[in-house]
């Protein structure tokens, strides 16, 4: 079963998504996932199992300019986890569906992701589920 999520799921959404952000305090991450499901540009989706949250999805819209995009908004995977003992199950594939489905229920036309360029399992996953490269950078910064 896949629920959205609602402000009182935040503890779950945190629990789940630390051990995707692992450098995330999990207090810091309920607080930001309450403010998401309240939020009208965001949504949380939560996969059960077994009657236990097992993997979560947060999408956006973005207004900005998206790499590889036309459109906006574009609805925007902006993270996606699934509990080590239930991957390649589809349980991430349906997540994602979820997403999909709320971002065209806003007008979008367009759907986008990111991970990083060493992050081998996510670029594996987005171009099993349709995505296509739209780009790669490295970002810099130095201190002033």
């Amino acid at each position: 079963m896949i629920k959205r999520a609602r402000i009182d799921d935040a503890g779950i959404l945190a629990d789940l998504a630390v051990q995707m952000w692992m450098d995330s305090d999990p207090e810091e991450l309920a607080a930001e996932f309450r403010e998401l499901t309240i939020h009208d540009e965001a949504v949380c989706f939560i996969k059960y199992a077994d009657d236990q949250p097992v993997a979560f999805a947060q999408c956006q819209l973005r207004h900005d300019y998206v790499e590889g995009t036309d459109s906006s908004p574009v609805g925007y995977l902006e993270g996606i986890f699934v509990l080590e003992g239930y991957r390649k199950k589809g349980y991430a594939a349906e997540l994602l569906s979820e997403c999909e489905r709320w971002a065209k229920e806003k007008g979008c036309t367009e759907f986008a992701s990111d991970c990083e360029l060493d992050n081998t399992e996510s670029f594996k996953f987005h171009m099993a589920l349709g995505f296509e490269e739209a780009n790669r950078i490295i970002c810099f910064r130095k201190d002033l």
